[in-house]
């Protein structure tokens, strides 16, 4: 049975027809795919933070060290998945490294907040470069944090009724 299809008698179906193995097969190979997209994105970040830190204006290294917080925590669901594979621990695999992208997407807002004010004070010379900043991680959390929450809420809402 699939997620668009109904029961006998016209109910819904609560989730996928799969066995615990198949769901964390299907939750990891979804999970494969986020990570790889903020992997890509924060390697670049890290890797550009690593060249400006040679730059003679550049006096923060916390920014380089948020970069390399985010980045172990986006690389690490792979060295999670090759040390327990085999062991049939997937579904508990599973829910560490969801974890781990979390954590890591969380580093990679603050490396991102970080490496703009850096580039834009610089860049600015004034005040306004806060504000900028301070609007894009408002938008990122919206993007990232608070529409998927509130799509949760509302999927577990309409779940309920």
């Amino acid at each position: 049975m699939t997620d668009d299809m109904t029961r006998p008698g016209g109910t819904a179906p609560r989730g996928r027809d799969e066995s615990p193995k198949e769901r964390a097969d299907r939750r990891w190979a979804e999970l494969l795919q986020e990570v790889r997209v903020a992997q890509t994105g924060v390697q670049i970040l890290f890797g550009f933070l690593l060249t400006v830190v040679f730059q003679p204006r550049f006096g923060d290294l916390a920014t380089v060290v948020l970069g390399a917080v985010a980045t172990g925590a986006l690389i690490a669901p792979v060295s999670f998945h090759r040390m327990v594979t085999g062991r049939r621990l997937k579904p508990q695999m599973v829910e560490w490294a969801s974890r781990l992208t979390f954590v890591g997407l969380v580093f990679l807002l603050c490396t991102m907040a970080s490496a703009l004010l850096l580039i834009l004070r610089v860049a600015l010379h004034n005040a306004i470069a806060l504000w900028i900043v301070a609007g894009l991680v408002l938008w990122f959390v919206l993007c990232w944090f608070v529409l998927p929450a509130w799509a949760r809420r509302d999927s577990a809402r309409a779940a309920t009724d």
